[in-house]
């Protein structure tokens, strides 16, 4: 309930802000009409309507597709770096409504784990993956070490962790990973599978930056599916956003200015 009342405050604050307008409703009703759908009290044809029409809903909100979202810039275009291709930041509001959905129809995207737990998995994925992914990176020439702490630091770490790595990891782990699981749950590899999966598609999701983001983003799938299976939402999201920090923070932000 608490979530929910965060929730309501927080988009009730930035439409008195001018931040969305009434058309920013439409997607919203569309989501009720989802969650209604997969109630448990539906028949299946109907639970398939529901899931159906939340997929088409994530890639409108992920594309930014529906109208009356005025999602404010926050900085931007600049180079984070002297070398790196500029990078702009906006505060978006229909992106995390999946992610918010997803969190509060689906007890089983969150299972319960001890924070013991959910720590050592999400913290032992994220300096595996983060390894990884950096390496082969830095190996591509995508980008270089550059250790900084620019002005920025602060808000773009508030916005990566509750909007970003909340959103995407509600859905890639928890909704696609945790629902393959359950759906193959006779199936003596369906971990394996569904973690496979679910780090394919967030591979696929990141295609706009080329072949080369598509590995990247596959593998940092792979081991934040990981943290998930053994830690839960929590420990996924940590190894997410520890991955993206480190990248910010320590390396080129986004990527190397091409040659």
């Amino acid at each position: 309930m608490l979530s929910l009342a965060l929730l309501i405050f927080g988009y009730s604050a930035a439409l008195a802000n001018g931040q969305l307008s009434l058309a920013a409703t439409i997607p919203i009703i569309l989501l009720i009409l989802a969650a209604s759908a997969v109630s448990a009290y539906r028949k299946w044809p109907w639970k398939y309507f529901g899931h159906a029409l939340f997929i088409v809903l994530v890639l409108a909100l992920g594309f930014h597709w529906f109208p009356g979202f005025h999602n404010p810039k926050v900085f931007g275009p600049e180079h984070i770096t002297a070398d790196a291709t500029p990078f702009t930041m906006y505060l978006n509001l229909d992106k995390p409504l999946a992610g918010f959905w997803l969190v509060l129809l689906f007890p089983w995207i969150r299972p319960l784990h001890e924070l013991r737990v959910s720590l050592i998995s999400g913290i032992s994925c994220m300096l595996i993956a983060t390894g990884a992914c950096m390496t082969l990176a830095v190996s591509l020439g995508l980008v270089a070490w550059a250790p900084k702490f620019p002005s920025v630091s602060w808000v773009w770490a508030l916005n990566n962790l509750l909007l970003v790595s909340f959103a995407e990891e509600a859905f890639f782990r928890g909704y696609l990973q945790g629902g393959i699981s359950r759906i193959l749950k006779r199936c003596p590899y369906k971990n394996a599978l569904a973690i496979s999966v679910g780090a394919v598609l967030f591979g696929m999701a990141h295609a706009g930056g080329g072949w080369q983001w598509i590995v990247l983003a596959s593998m940092a799938g792979v081991g934040y599916g990981v943290a998930y299976h053994f830690g839960g939402f929590q420990a996924a999201i940590l190894a997410h956003f520890g991955l993206n920090a480190t990248h910010f923070f320590l390396f080129t932000y986004p990527m190397l200015h091409p040659a």
